[in-house]
């Protein structure tokens, strides 16, 4: 691995963690010589000093417990700061001035703002609202909305009065909406009219009778219209009540008083990617949310009060929770909704120039694309704002980084970070006091016990195999919605190695402390950085009456994911390109433009286990060139011969 930035000296004194480690050897009598070793080792040895310190540290607006760690034999029940009380909205409304909060691009140019007053103002009419229509803690509150300021007011509103916030992007399909949102029965659904993506018009609004029709729960819907533009007319369905934005803004100015809630009081309900079954429904407690994004924006990202972040996200993806924490910090965010390349390739460079933004946040995909594109930033837009670079969705390559650093910006942090929505944040990303290395995470975050596991449960360094975390931490989700005994939750993370967090990321340990993540260890896809599940994919292929039966794999492409379709035929039936076509645009319909996959491929039979289950990982272990292990589980072992040296799958 090949060195390509270190922090200077200065750099390094000026730092949020620099300020942050004094702050700690003050307190606790300790000494660390900026070293990031040292300062992780205190870290995850006292970690519920740790945690409580970065309460205060932050300045967290609440009420202090006396009990910093409720201990637990168990995992996932030790609670930090159980007693402590906050309200996450308040702490996001972290300033009340005319100074810029938030601004709102789209990819057609249409700008919009809010100042920290405009925020509080409209974040308040919005609990008058929901208040003055029965929605109360613990509730449900949808919303299938685009990246703009709405979205953002609308999650701070529900979260001030204790309800739960879950939120779709308008690129899922009506039976991915229907799915998770049926799950978890919200009272109201917030929804956009249409949104605009590479210069096409999505009509959003249509999607409504069916959601509803569905979900029985809603019976208020609050109809947005696209910034800039008209509303869209729409049939309305006698049973629903309707809500636009000229009624909450006519609600008169109101300041709330935020109510205390425990820390462990849910915050936002986020969704798995539903490879065996449906999304499952990952219910996020505030308190330990809003610490560990404190934690990761102001000692690993160096935000600091007056900066602009800047995420490329959408409200489906747990990145756009992380991008709005960072108001807690006292920072402004920038929203864009749409294509990332729409009309020029280096579109979103041009925004972080215009608007002096200080953290750019993209996928892997994203700088390959770039790549590719061979476009030198760097010569000819001025980025002298830009400090950090965070790079997640998918590991980044080796010459993703290169190129950052040859054709974007020298002078630049860039973060590789890697984590996800079942913690809303991450496990290992950057930090200022480390180098920067080709191709490599530089470490563990602060207060976390990450390691790699050998297939026996051994850590082990400068060896392939699974991501842990042998400790608990505060943002560990509450539960899984509707989760009998917790059954769901125990499979999902600590099946594999008794009491301690398995991630599911196949991961190597470098002797410094980095780590290299070569992509998930089950069979969830990755393409462009966004995780999405088999089953969704499968539910719409197997409609065809061509169909008996289908496979869908990731295979590693070009620095990427591609997604792979193998279907079994029905008698009588062939896979032509029509039949493909027409598989293709189901699922881009009712899945996701992301669920298409690159290619479908004829096979005489799936492989199986002994009890009748498809095998995806076997699948994928085949097209790679990797060994299979556990041949005698499969009932059909022979037919992975079938799978190997596919010709269409080496071009």
């Amino acid at each position: 691995m090949r060195k390509l930035w270190s922090a200077s000296k200065s750099q390094i004194a000026n730092s949020n963690l620099a300020n942050y480690e004094g702050y700690i050897s003050q307190k606790y009598n300790q000494k660390f010589k900026r070293n990031y070793k040292n300062l992780l080792s205190w870290s995850v040895k006292n970690s519920a000093k740790f945690w409580e310190s970065i309460w205060d540290y932050s300045n967290v607006k609440g009420v202090k417990g006396a009990i910093n760690l409720k201990k637990s034999k168990t995992f996932y029940k030790n609670h930090f700061l159980s007693d402590y009380k906050l309200n996450f909205a308040e702490n996001l409304l972290s300033k009340s001035d005319n100074s810029k909060a938030i601004t709102f691009v789209s990819e057609n140019g249409y700008k919009e703002k809010r100042s920290w007053k405009e925020l509080n103002i409209n974040s308040n009419k919005i609990i008058s609202f929901l208040k003055s229509n029965k929605i109360k803690s613990g509730d449900r509150v949808a919303a299938y909305l685009p990246n703009i300021i709405e979205t953002v007011e609308y999650f701070i509103g529900t979260s001030a009065i204790g309800a739960i916030w879950s939120s779709c992007s308008p690129d899922f399909g009506v039976k991915g909406v229907i799915e998770r949102f049926a799950q978890i029965k919200p009272k109201i659904l917030v929804i956009t009219d249409r949104y605009y993506y590479n210069g096409k018009e999505i009509n959003v609004i249509e999607r409504l009778p069916e959601i509803v029709n569905k979900i029985k729960s809603i019976k208020k819907v609050v109809v947005l219209s696209y910034p800039g533009k008209n509303l869209t007319k729409f049939k309305k369905i006698k049973s629903i009540k309707y809500f636009y934005s000229k009624d909450i803004k006519n609600i008169k100015k109101t300041n709330h008083t935020f109510k205390k809630f425990s820390f462990n009081h849910p915050l936002a309900i986020l969704y798995s990617s539903g490879t065996t079954g449906k999304p499952k429904c990952i219910c996020h407690r505030s308190g330990g949310v809003l610490l560990q994004h404190l934690k990761e924006h102001q000692l690993h990202c160096e935000i600091k009060p007056g900066d602009n972040i800047f995420y490329f996200t959408t409200c489906g993806w747990m990145m756009w929770n992380w991008l709005v924490s960072s108001l807690a910090s006292k920072a402004s965010i920038f929203l864009f909704d749409g294509f990332p390349m729409y009309k020029k390739n280096d579109l979103l460079f041009r925004l972080v120039s215009r608007e002096k933004v200080s953290l750019l946040g993209v996928s892997a995909k994203y700088i390959d694309s770039l790549k590719k594109l061979n476009l030198k930033i760097k010569n000819k837009i001025n980025l002298k704002n830009l400090k950090v670079i965070c790079s997640t969705g998918s590991p980044l390559s080796k010459e993703g980084f290169e190129y950052v650093y040859n054709n974007v910006k020298k002078n630049v942090h860039l973060a590789s970070i890697s984590g996800g929505t079942d913690i809303v944040s991450c496990f290992v990303l950057g930090n200022i006091y480390q180098p920067v290395y080709s191709g490599e995470i530089q470490g563990n975050g602060l207060g976390l016990d990450v390691k790699v596991f050998s297939e026996k449960g051994k850590s082990k360094v400068n060896k392939k195999g699974e991501l842990v975390c042998v400790s608990p931490f505060p943002c560990v989700p509450l539960k899984f919605w509707k989760d009998k005994n917790n059954k769901k939750f125990e499979k999902a993370y600590f099946k594999r190695f008794k009491n301690t967090w398995h991630h599911g990321d196949y991961a190597l340990k470098t002797k410094r402390g980095g780590y290299i993540i070569y992509g998930r260890s089950d069979a969830t896809l990755n393409p462009g950085g966004v995780r999405l599940g088999t089953a969704e994919i499968y539910s719409e292929v197997e409609k065809f009456k061509e169909i008996k039966e289908s496979i869908v794999v990731g295979q590693s492409w070009d620095n990427d994911i591609r997604i792979i379709l193998f279907v079994i035929l029905n008698n009588k039936y062939e896979l032509n390109e029509e039949l493909k076509l027409k598989m293709k645009k189901q699922i881009r319909f009712n899945a996701s433009p992301r669920h298409v996959p690159s290619k479908i491929i004829q096979v005489s039979d799936i492989p199986r286990t002994k009890n009748n289950k498809i095998v995806e990982l076997a699948v994928k272990n085949i097209i790679e060139g990797n060994q299979i292990k556990n041949k005698e589980a499969l009932a059909n072992p022979k037919i992975l011969d079938e799978f190997k040296n596919i010709k269409e799958l080496k071009q």
